[in-house]
């Protein structure tokens, strides 16, 4: 029995380190298919998303699944000092290591509760000194679970803060994004609000700006994919959402509008849908994927292309329409949307529209196009106040209750 513990005991010791090191330490995502990390998302985010489904109200809904991101990396932290300090234990019972205290009983149970007991004030290097070891080999082991456990409070210490660094800097990208595309951001809305003198290049450096955005969220989230599980701080914003409008801005530059930005576009789309589909490796979604691939796309029915052609037509948006531009763009279309909606599904987030529903006319007047309309008659010709959408969460100028933190 004992040699059954400790090799248990080495078991939880390998897996925890090993999955500890490629989480925190290891730069590039591994392939192995058993990790705790991924066991753990597994068994605790879909329980979370079924008891949001008992919370009526959208906000609290939201609210419920913001906390997801935090609450999971504190119990992941906890997990794996958990799993430290059982494999220390059973090592320490399964060598049969005299321990020397007031606790220390004669029964297998009461040696298993003291060598937990003992390892637990060593990982966590409290020193009590009450429970010690009698042989070199039990103090070689104390010696080492004190040096693990040193090194895992380093790790961690130095692991949270670079998780909401990568966060706030992802954050910052996607707020930017409520001035030039309404919130939430749509593709009608941000080529709408760079249809002006000068506003072609405007976009060009937008999308040069989101191309590197997407490679930063390769290179970050890849890495520490609870991230993606971590909302925004603000309503109608999210980092899929944002992204999702940008394909969609991008496939619109690329198959049905024209202009110098193509090429910008093209480098764009290439990154934020490399993006995509590695996020979609990262949480096992390629059935979802392929199903999604299969069936014709859905986010745009006829009656909202035809009144997205309209709004940039009447816009003076320069279109290169003919009767195959409709497939050009649902061809383009299938190359990303089915990694969105499995994302979109999975995290519980909503994809933006290609452009803004028609404004409520019992809502208040948009602020931004009344600041657009003090601009002098030479710059009102340029059609800025149009470019304006009742969507946009700054039109409220973060008044309202769902910008407070």
């Amino acid at each position: 029995m004992h040699v059954l513990v400790l090799i248990f005991g080495l078991f939880f010791l390998a897996v925890v380190m090993l999955d500890a090191y490629q989480t925190i330490i290891l730069p590039r995502r591994p392939v192995r298919r058993f990790r705790i990390t991924r066991i753990f998302f597994l068994a605790t985010w879909k329980p979370w998303r079924f008891a949001a489904g008992f919370l009526r109200k959208a906000s609290a809904r939201e609210q419920f699944f913001s906390s997801y991101g935090p609450i999971a990396l504190l119990m992941l932290i906890a997990l794996w000092a958990a799993m430290l300090l059982v494999g220390f234990a059973l090592l320490l019972f399964g060598l049969g290591t005299p321990l020397t205290g007031v606790m220390h009983g004669s029964s297998a149970l009461s040696q298993l509760r003291t060598c937990l007991y003992a390892s637990g004030t060593t990982l966590f290097t409290l020193g009590l000194g009450d429970i010690l070891p009698t042989t070199h080999y039990g103090r070689f082991l104390v010696v080492a679970e004190a040096g693990v456990g040193l090194a895992y409070v380093a790790l961690v210490i130095g692991y949270v803060p670079v998780l909401y660094t990568t966060f706030s800097h992802r954050e910052v990208t996607v707020a930017l994004l409520d001035s030039r595309a309404g919130s939430p951001p749509t593709a009608g809305e941000l080529i709408l609000r760079h249809n002006f003198n000068g506003g072609q290049h405007a976009l060009t450096a937008v999308l040069a700006e989101w191309e590197r955005w997407s490679a930063e969220m390769l290179e970050t989230h890849v890495s520490y994919p609870i991230l993606c599980y971590y909302r925004s701080q603000h309503d109608n914003q999210s980092w899929l959402s944002a992204v999702t409008a940008v394909l969609d801005t991008c496939a619109l530059l690329i198959t049905a509008i024209e202009g110098p930005t193509t090429r910008q576009a093209q480098l764009t789309f290439a990154m934020a849908r490399h993006m995509l589909v590695d996020f979609g490796h990262v949480f096992r979604l390629e059935p979802a994927e392929q199903q999604l691939r299969q069936s014709p796309p859905q986010r745009l029915p006829d009656q909202e292309f035809a009144r997205l052609c309209d709004s940039l037509k009447g816009a003076g948006v320069s279109l290169c329409f003919d009767d195959a531009v409709r497939e050009r763009l649902d061809g383009i279309r299938k190359l990303y949307e089915p990694h969105a909606c499995a994302l979109a599904e999975y995290l519980h987030l909503e994809l933006p529209l290609w452009i803004p529903s028609p404004a409520d006319p019992k809502k208040k007047g948009d602020t931004w196009a009344a600041l657009a309309g003090l601009r002098a008659p030479a710059a009102l010709s340029e059609r800025l106040g149009t470019h304006i959408s009742s969507q946009s969460a700054a039109s409220r100028l973060h008044d309202d209750e769902s910008h407070r933190r």
